[in-house]
């Protein structure tokens, strides 16, 4: 697993109109891309139309719920791109989160978040109890962005790149090591989800 190239699925958990997710989404699938250890796939939870009601077991899956299951499925690892809204994130991500679960478990999940004062902080917390439910594996390192819309230019682009460029690459390291740690982890035993 050493030598080869990672699957990293970026995705942009809000749906709202002029929602800000994929310009930051754009600007770190970038610097992911720079880079040889990732190969990216960017998610955009508004195209995927997840239904909003889940199913009773036994239920025919909803097809958009299938068609997004082997994307997730081959990813190494997740970046989740979350807005704020009301101390929390939005409710089409933990849509997204629990309509799979396999997809999620042995991963690791780090965030892009951005907000008001707090840059979109407290979404990420709350992100780290969810994903800790369905056995993801949350990452320290974060790229957050305080009062967004002053944080980018008209081209999408950080206004100041240093900070942000260098918390990307600070997060995408961690990820790296961790995705590779667990994929070696769960080809020499598969996660099974349960103590044994």
């Amino acid at each position: 697993m050493s030598e080869q190239t990672l699957r990293l699925a970026i995705i942009i958990g809000s749906t709202r109109n002029g929602r800000f997710g994929p310009t930051a989404a754009r600007w770190f699938a970038e610097r992911a891309a720079e880079r040889s250890d990732f190969t990216v796939d960017v998610i955009d939870l508004a195209e995927a139309n997840l239904p909003e009601r889940l199913i009773d077991d036994g239920d025919p899956v909803p097809e958009a719920v299938t068609a997004l299951a082997p994307r997730l499925a081959a990813a190494d690892a997740f970046v989740v791109v979350t807005p704020e809204y009301n101390h929390s994130f939005p409710a089409s991500l933990k849509t997204a989160i629990d309509w799979y679960f396999d997809e999620w478990s042995a991963k690791p999940v780090a965030f892009v978040s951005y907000g008001g004062i707090s840059g979109g902080l407290r979404a990420v917390e709350a992100l780290r109890l969810v994903f800790a439910e369905v056995h993801a594996t949350t990452i320290r390192e974060t790229v957050s962005f305080p009062n967004f819309p002053d944080a980018f230019d008209a081209e999408g682009r950080p206004v100041d790149a240093i900070g942000p460029n260098g918390a990307a690459k600070a997060l995408l390291d961690q990820l790296a090591w961790w995705a590779r740690a667990l994929a070696e982890a769960r080809a020499k035993r598969p996660y099974s989800g349960s103590a044994e």
